[in-house]
């Protein structure tokens, strides 16, 4: 079942972007901690890293191979293979070969220095991330036939990720100062996957000055264990609701 995925993690690995990707992400990484002597000043510099770099790098480059992987996908097509094991091998090879990458690059200096656990769960959210990605990609790529079309809309998706969303948020807050935001300001957060495990790593580290009023409300509100099984539930959903999704849609495709 699975040889589709494993040909296609040997064959991206191996790719200019893919090593790229690990190369400049160990570079940085590794500047961060030797120009850094606090550890954990380097551990949140590194996660700013993560919630802006990973997201678009995965993002982008899941839309280019799928639209790049059509006539592979065709040949596919031809032989005693259903779809969704197509898709779904498809999108494994994808995700792995970067979080692969993701590993290389961030994993290697957090074993040098010795990160810990901290490192651990950096680790975990930036592979949490890539999921998302990969999932929000497929469903963008599936739903939209052009490929300029399709990485303006991934672009699109990281821009309000990661830079529109805190604008819109700020807004709201100055606009309805009067009015009692809490619960809105949960929800409005839940619509965002960054914004959400950079919640989870400040509520981890106990950084309350670092967390804005988003994490704020979410520790007074769902307390610190809870509200990062809530943050976890929401990730697997992003992960799992725009992969059906775009499955269901890959399955009633006209290739």
């Amino acid at each position: 079942m699975f040889k589709i995925s494993g040909y296609l993690i040997s064959d991206l690995i191996r790719k200019k972007i893919i090593i790229a990707y690990a190369l400049v992400l160990l570079l940085i990484t590794l500047c961060l901690f030797w120009l850094e002597p606090n550890d954990s000043k380097a551990l949140l510099s590194t996660l700013n890293i993560i919630l802006l770099v990973t997201p678009l790098i995965s993002l982008v480059f899941t839309t280019i191979q799928y639209y790049n992987s059509y006539e592979f996908r065709e040949l596919l097509l031809c032989q005693p293979v259903s779809r969704k094991e197509i898709f779904f091998n498809e999108f494994i090879g994808i995700a792995l070969a970067l979080i692969f990458s993701f590993y290389i690059g961030v994993g290697i200096p957090f074993l040098i220095f010795k990160a810990g656990l901290m490192g651990l769960y950096l680790l975990v959210v930036g592979t949490l991330l890539t999921l998302i990605s990969c999932s929000i990609s497929y469903l963008i790529s599936v739903k939209t036939n052009d490929k300029s079309k399709g990485i303006g809309w991934a672009l699109m998706a990281w821009f309000y990720f990661a830079i529109l969303y805190d604008g819109i948020l700020l807004w709201l807050l100055f606009f309805f100062t009067d009015y009692p935001l809490e619960k809105f300001t949960l929800l409005l957060t839940s619509f965002n996957p960054i914004d959400l495990n950079r919640i989870s790593v400040l509520l981890k580290m106990e950084i309350g000055a670092m967390m804005g009023y988003s994490g704020a409300v979410f520790k007074d509100f769902l307390g610190k264990q809870t509200g990062l099984l809530s943050i976890f539930i929401i990730n697997l959903a992003w992960i799992i609701i725009p992969l059906l999704t775009a499955k269901k849609a890959f399955l009633k495709k006209d290739f």
